[in-house]
């Protein structure tokens, strides 16, 4: 970031001092092959036309004016029809562990946002059972990503969406009915639809110990709710506490009840139909989503009188955007891609741009290995393994990083013997091992009563060999990195760039001498480049939620 405004300012300036407009389609960006500098732009391409010079002419006035206005820039070049390929001076890649050292935990936190609202809804999973690996995985995205735009300057809030008004909490109400019948030995007949896991008997078996036999007298309907009730209650805790153990926050929990209390369903439908947006036909209630592209319309209200899902998220949403929110985001299962076009046809008759205000996140499935077999998992079966046993099994640290691994809408294999190993096959350890190699290095140099000079630009022009270097460009890349998994939503974007700064810290290592480099100045300079990725993968670490331990 710190090279790309650096060069930007630069043809800015020479761009103003001989009249010509900075053009809106400049790119400034690392060319494809390394071997032609460090960053490349075209501006002088599509400033031609205003400054009436050729291209390649532009091209070259602008090279002599770099090189004599800037001692950063080492080599400027014109390539092809007129690109401008620019390559740094040691120095100003040495001045990037000086900025590290300085802001310390405050490298990478950026402005972007400049406090745009946005909201951040995810797990949002039914209170029928507890959360699986695929709730954690939405988990890990969620909390990453609200870290990420945080960082990068935006006001962000994160919600629990409480779906405890629908039909799957009924057939909860019913499975503990059922299974609280059994325990007591009455004849019962198996429901064809029913949540069979274990954890439905233990919270018959706490009612049987907080009522007795008290709920055989009420009514189904009566005896259901009570069910229901308590059910509801006894998993959203259990909830709760897996998301804190698994250090993910929501600033806010809304129960859908509370929607449809507030009448903000019904208000919701008056404003479509205001628009002329939804209609009446064969006894149902429907939403004109062909407005907006859907292949078809959607039932908003059966002919039973039943809300569908798709009415109470129109409403959910409305609720989002009267709230203040710019932006909102919705993290949910693949299985849901189809969702996606009939929620932008909501939003934009809502009367919001649906591509800028509305962002989707799809979160694919988690295939969980033990023993090289994968584990099968269904609520309704109760055949799963919850996000507790797992963040049991394998801790915080190692779950979410492993979640956060891959893009997430792309299949994730979680091999849970993989990420227990100590070793550098193991990703989790490979950037967690790079933060505590260099607090080793640092705690060996304090055994021998070593204490490196303070960085100062002299102490790190030691700083001269190819991986030098290499380290320090990609120290100078990690706010460019929070700026593009903010941008892009993509969180994972810093575990990528975590594996690699990792990866380059221990080749480092390997090839070159720090504590033994045989001279006081260079061992001070490494120390010092070494303390800078340090900081830079702890700092990334705590956007992904993850510790950066000291000893490992």
């Amino acid at each position: 970031m710190r090279a790309t405004s650096h060069l930007r300012g630069l043809l800015e300036t020479v761009l103003r001092e001989s009249d010509i407009p900075w053009p809106a389609k400049t790119t400034i960006e690392p060319p494809r092959d390394k071997a032609h500098g460090d960053l490349a732009t075209n501006v002088a391409l599509v400033a031609a036309k205003d400054a009436k010079m050729p291209p390649r002419a532009l091209a070259e006035h602008l090279r002599q004016a770099l090189l004599a206005a800037d001692t950063g820039l080492a080599e400027v070049s014109v390539a092809g029809p007129g690109f401008l390929n620019v390559t740094f001076a040691p120095a100003f890649w040495q001045q990037t562990v000086l900025d590290v050292l300085e802001q310390g935990d405050r490298y990478g936190l950026l402005d972007i946002g400049q406090g745009t609202k946005i909201q951040v809804e995810f797990v949002s999973a039914n209170p029928t059972g507890p959360l699986h690996i695929g709730h954690g995985r939405g988990a890990a995205v969620g909390d990453c990503l609200a870290r990420v735009l945080r960082a990068a300057g935006f006001t962000v809030e994160t919600e629990y969406y409480i779906n405890d008004a629908g039909r799957q909490m009924r057939i909860l109400g019913l499975s503990i009915l059922y299974r609280y019948r059994e325990l007591l030995g009455e004849p019962v007949t198996e429901p064809e639809d029913y949540y069979r896991g274990d954890y439905v008997k233990d919270l018959a078996g706490q009612l049987i110990d907080r009522e007795g036999r008290g709920l055989l007298a009420l009514s189904e309907e009566a005896a259901t709710d009570a069910c229901r009730l308590h059910g509801e209650k006894e998993i959203l805790a259990g909830i709760r506490k897996d998301l804190q153990d698994f250090r993910v926050h929501h600033d806010v929990w809304f129960p859908e009840s509370k929607l449809l209390a507030a009448g903000a369903v019904e208000r919701t439908f008056d404003d479509l139909r205001a628009k002329n947006l939804a209609y009446d036909k064969d006894g149902a209630f429907w939403f004109a989503t062909t407005t907006f592209g859907d292949d078809k319309d959607r039932v908003l209200v059966k002919s039973g009188g039943e809300l569908t899902y798709f009415a109470s998220d129109i409403a959910y949403h409305d609720d989002k955007f009267h709230r203040g929110f710019d932006v909102v985001v919705d993290i949910w299962g693949a299985d849901h891609h189809g969702y996606v076009p009939r929620m932008k046809a909501c939003v934009a008759a809502l009367g919001r741009d649906p591509e800028a205000s509305l962002k989707v996140i799809l979160v694919q499935l988690v295939n969980l290995l033990k023993g090289g077999e994968q584990i099968a998992m269904s609520t309704r079966a109760g055949k799963f393994e919850t996000l507790a046993d797992v963040v049991a099994e394998v801790g915080a640290d190692a779950a979410r990083f492993m979640f956060l691994s891959r893009k997430s809408d792309s299949h994730l294999d979680f091999d849970l013997d993989a990420v227990t190993k100590k070793s550098m096959d193991n990703p989790v350890y490979y950037v967690q091992y790079a933060h505590a190699r260099v607090r080793s290095v640092f705690a060996k140099a304090a055994e021998r009563g070593l204490v490196p000079d303070a960085a100062s630009p002299a102490l790190l022009a030691r700083l001269d060999t190819a991986e030098d270097l290499e380290l320090l460009k990609l120290l100078e890349q990690y706010p460019d990195t929070v700026a593009a998994a903010a941008r892009s939503f993509a969180p994972h974007l810093v575990s990528f760039y975590l594996r690699e700064l990792a990866g380059k810290l221990h080749r480092y290592y390997t090839v070159n001498q720090v504590l033994g480099a045989g001279d006081e100045a260079v061992t001070a300079a490494r120390m010092r480049l070494l303390q800078a990725v340090a900081l830079v993968v702890k700092n990334g670490l705590g956007l992904l939620g993850v510790s950066a331990p000291d000893k490992m």
